[in-house]
């Protein structure tokens, strides 16, 4: 638990963000949006023609000033780090690069026990030090305006690009090799798990708030491979993350809560392909939510978003523990204008 007494005048973002986390009822609802690094925003893109994204990522000056663009320009109750799920993944022995309008290209793909074997484990707090540094640099840079949120890829969507060796519709590589060969496969699951632990535990140390792990690509599975193949590394990584409280997000998981829940996670993240107010149900009222507004609406102008939005918050029905969000990250083609509007308008409609 946070140590988040309530504020007598005043509320900040990091105050109404952790008091939402710890299922607690802030003076309004927080709002977050995944992706809101960069992405829609001109600096950001003026920065990226001048830097790769990875130089970016490890450069934690650089890192910083993308991180906090966000908050200035849409008034954001939380700073999630500016980072890529595949930054682990380097000091444990990946060759990869991030390729533009593609994303992670995994060199030699890993798809066998002996590849798995020569994965090395890592001490985040030395080889992934400069995401330490920089979430340091952005929690002074705050200083208790915003919360900062940490987070890291799951083990099942890092195994993913790991084996199918870039992006994929269907994962089918990924998953062949998880049936074919199980214990090679628990085995990748069990060594991404130590990472993910030690990685997410070095970013609380650091200072982040809030941590959140991203499983992106999770929806791909029933939910009897979920519970086979994925849920015991996943609960093992709520269980071993300590001193900050979890968000559990993943996509096409309309089919996957119950066991999801059961996994971990002080807020369960949901996409747009659902509704809150049932998901919520499903979850269970003793655990908060995330999410989960499509933001596709955001690319067809106000009233398709405001629309949406106040939807979203009466589906939330002003319980404790809802963090207002999209049902994935910030489209390029987005309106920052109308990402700012959004905040104002859940901000507004949810004051107490």
């Amino acid at each position: 638990m946070i140590d988040t007494a309530a504020p007598t005048t005043a509320w900040t973002g990091e105050s109404r963000f952790c008091a939402a986390i710890d299922h607690e009822q802030p003076d309004r609802t927080p709002v977050w949006f995944m992706r809101q690094a960069g992405r829609c925003l001109a600096d950001y893109r003026l920065l990226r023609e001048q830097y790769p994204i990875m130089t970016l990522a490890k450069t934690p000056e650089l890192c910083t000033q993308v991180t906090l663009m966000p908050v200035g320009a849409f008034g954001v109750d939380a700073a999630v780090l500016f980072a890529d799920i595949m930054i682990p993944l380097e000091p444990m022995g990946v060759s990869l690069e991030i390729q533009p309008d593609v994303g992670p290209i995994i060199h030699s793909p890993i798809r066998s026990r002996a590849a798995v074997d020569a994965l090395r484990l890592i001490e985040p707090e030395t080889e992934v030090a400069f995401v330490m540094e920089a979430i340091r640099m952005v929690r002074r840079e705050l200083d208790g305006r915003q919360a900062v949120i940490g987070f890291s890829g799951s083990p099942f969507t890092l195994a993913c690009y790991l084996v199918e060796g870039r992006p994929s519709r269907d994962y089918a590589i990924a998953k062949a090799f998880m049936y074919r060969e199980p214990d090679a496969w628990h085995a990748l699951m069990e060594k991404l798990s130590t990472v993910v632990i030690a990685y997410l535990n070095a970013q609380i140390a650091a200072g982040a708030h809030v941590v959140q792990l991203f499983d992106s690509w999770v929806g791909a599975l029933s939910p009897t491979d979920y519970v086979r193949y994925v849920q015991p590394h996943v609960s093992r990584i709520f269980s071993e993350v300590r001193g900050a409280p979890t968000i559990h997000f993943g996509t096409g998981t309309a089919a996957l809560l119950e066991p999801m829940t059961v996994a971990g996670g002080d807020l369960i993240g949901v996409d747009h392909r659902q509704s809150l107010d049932r998901a919520w149900e499903r979850i269970g009222f003793d655990r908060g939510i995330q999410g989960n507004l499509d933001a596709t609406r955001l690319l067809a102008g106000w009233d398709a978003t405001a629309e949406g939005a106040r939807d979203v918050l009466r589906r939330a029905a002003r319980r404790p523990g809802h963090v207002f969000n999209l049902g994935h990250g910030v489209l390029p083609d987005t309106d920052p204008d109308l990402l700012r509007r959004l905040v104002d308008l859940v901000h507004t409609e949810s004051a107490r």
